[in-house]
């Protein structure tokens, strides 16, 4: 799993949601708001951007096009289109540990989120992933 921290200086500081307060019960906390940010320009992103908006139907997650980001970018810009970046809880995750953040913030894809967790699955989520990043040009040109 890849965490980065966040930029600390003033311009970014307000771009983070804010944790919540911390609940009496764990069990009975609403899952954590997810940031995610994506490339707009890019027809698979947005087509699976898309998908994940429809399924997000409690808008638990904030989605950002850093295509058009002005400032709400925590890292910059070509980090954000070389991988897939959000954020949760406070912490900035890349890759397969982005994805699962994200699937959590989903109900349909929650489960998903939480097999993620486990401790052999998300290294080879991330080998997909990298897999995936070696072919995704040819599936970007072919959705143009």
């Amino acid at each position: 799993m890849v965490h980065l921290p966040l930029r600390q200086d003033s311009a970014y500081r307000g771009a983070m949601a804010q944790p919540a307060t911390t609940p009496r019960s764990a069990a009975s906390a609403p899952p954590p708001r997810v940031t995610v940010w994506f490339d707009g320009a890019c027809p698979l992103c947005r087509r699976e951007i898309a998908l994940i908006r429809r399924l997000d139907w409690r808008g638990r997650i904030d989605f950002v096009d850093v295509a058009t980001a002005d400032g709400a970018c925590p890292l910059d810009r070509a980090q954000l289109l070389d991988r897939f970046h959000a954020s949760e809880n406070g912490s900035i995750l890349s890759g397969a540990a982005a994805f699962a953040a994200m699937w959590r913030a989903v109900p349909l894809l929650w489960p998903l989120g939480q097999i993620a967790r486990l401790p052999l699955v998300l290294p080879l989520l991330e080998r997909a992933y990298l897999a995936f990043l070696r072919i995704r040009p040819r599936l970007r040109a072919h959705l143009r």
